[in-house]
């Protein structure tokens, strides 16, 4: 299954860009804490999604798929 295909993804990928435009504007003394951690949290879905597309077993590919949902 091919990742960029998905709806999910690509939904996921256009949360990032949000949230990654969105930080900008936040103060920078947050540049450390509550901006790093949207941004990791956010990037984590597309690439769950795209880490669990890219495994051998519909097992890992499940299993990936929960954690971009979690």
């Amino acid at each position: 299954m091919e990742h960029t295909k998905l709806e999910a993804w690509k939904e996921a990928v256009n949360l990032t860009v949000e949230v990654y435009e969105l930080t900008k504007s936040f103060p920078k003394d947050e540049m450390y804490g509550l901006t790093s951690q949207l941004k990791r949290a956010v990037i984590s879905v597309p690439s769950n999604i795209a880490e669990g597309c890219a495994r051998n077993s519909t097992a890992e590919t499940i299993h990936f798929l929960y954690m971009a949902l979690g």
